[in-house]
Formats: C-alpha cells, structure tokens, sequence
C-alpha cells in the first residue's frame, strides 16, 4: 500500500487502521483541525477531559502551539504533563491520538462517525462526500463563514463553535462533551441529512448528473 506523506510511517499508519478495523461502525468521533491547527496545552486538557467523559472511542490529531515540530511535539505532549493526570492510561483501547493523518482514508472508513473539524472547505467537502457529520470549531482564514453556513444557511452541521479563533476564551470540556455526544447520537437529524448528501453528491458525478453535465458544458464551450 502506497503511504499518502512521508509524516506518517507504515507502522502508524497500520496501527491507525488496524486499531479502527476492530471497532463498530459509526462508533469513532474524528478530530482534525488542519495543517496549521494547534492549541496550547490549556485548550489541550480541555479537549481531553471532554473527550474522556463523552465516552464515545475517538481519534485525536493533535498538535500542539509549540514545540513546532511535530514529532518534538508529539513527545512533548505525551511526557510533559499535557493531558490530565492518568488519561493515557484511562482512555486505552477507545482512544488514538497521534500527528498527521491520512484524513481521505480516514473519513472513508466505516467506522468513523462523527468529525470534529476546523472546517477548511476541503474538509468540509471530504465529510459530505463520505456522509460523515460536523461539529464545527473553525480557527482562522475563511472557517469560520464556512461553519456558519454548514450549521446556520445549510443545516448539515452541529454547532461546537463558530466564532472561535486562536487566542479566544477557552472551549470547556463540558462544551466539547456534549457536542461530541450529541455528533455522535444516531437519531440525530444532522447525520440524516448528511447521508442524503452523500448520496446527492455521489449522483451528481454520474451521467446526467449536475456535476457530470457541467464539466461536460464546460468542456464543450472550451474547445
């Protein structure tokens, strides 16, 4: 198997996989904020302690403001005091957190449920395609109107946060908790509606669908 980037070796990369193949469908909340989204070791504890109480089996790609490297970091994180006392130890077995991450592959597989995103409009696109729904905590640049549409104008995002930017009041764990069980809920109205997205989206690539007779427009003008 081709790896995707050279930040993720095989054997993590096997890990990830192998760890996510064992677990139910739709039963892993994913979080991913970017290539340039990070916390400082405050917002970090409290991402982890909301996530320990949400008892919900997670994914974390974690990166923290410094150190910049990500494999210092990564170090850092685990040997530094960055989570709460004993939450390595208490989340094993339903909890992953590592760096980079093939997050294509990862949004494909049957058992992610949920994603906690900054909502990059690639992101935000790789989600739907794969019926996988939001709770929204943009950063910077342009996510934060993207969040706003996805939760306020389109209805197929839950709202974490849509106001958020480096440096804001911290997101508390009981904030982040509820949102990840509510994500997570499989009545809830939101992953019903990104479903019925993903099946638009995967139509409209077919023949005579909007998408296909748009390039086929586009093609036909241009030459």
């Amino acid at each position: 198997m081709s790896m995707p980037n050279p930040d993720l070796d095989e054997a993590q990369y096997q890990k990830i996989f192998q760890w996510l193949d064992d677990l139910a469908e739709s039963s892993v909340v994913f979080l991913c904020f970017g290539s340039s989204g990070s916390f400082d070791v405050a917002q970090v504890k409290e991402i982890a302690i909301g996530l320990e109480r949400s008892g919900y089996n997670f994914l974390w790609s974690l990166r923290v403001s410094s150190p910049k490297d990500e494999v210092s970091a990564h170090r850092y994180v685990t040997n530094n005091g960055v989570f709460p006392e004993g939450f390595l130890e208490r989340i094993k077995g339903r909890g992953m957190i590592c760096g980079w991450v093939p997050q294509v592959e990862i949004l494909a597989h049957k058992a992610i449920g949920g994603f906690v995103s900054h909502c990059g409009w690639n992101s935000i696109l790789e989600s739907l395609w794969y019926g996988v729904p939001i709770a929204t905590w943009p950063i910077y640049a342009e996510q934060q109107l993207n969040a706003f549409r996805m939760v306020k104008e389109l209805g197929l995002a839950l709202d974490l946060r849509l106001d958020y930017r480096v440096g804001s009041d911290l997101v508390m764990a009981g904030d982040i908790e509820s949102a990840v069980r509510c994500l997570m809920d499989g009545e809830n109205k939101i992953r019903k509606k990104v479903k019925e997205m993903a099946e638009i989206s995967r139509k409209s690539l077919m023949e005579g669908g909007s998408s296909f007779n748009s390039i086929g427009q586009f093609i036909s003008l241009n030459f």
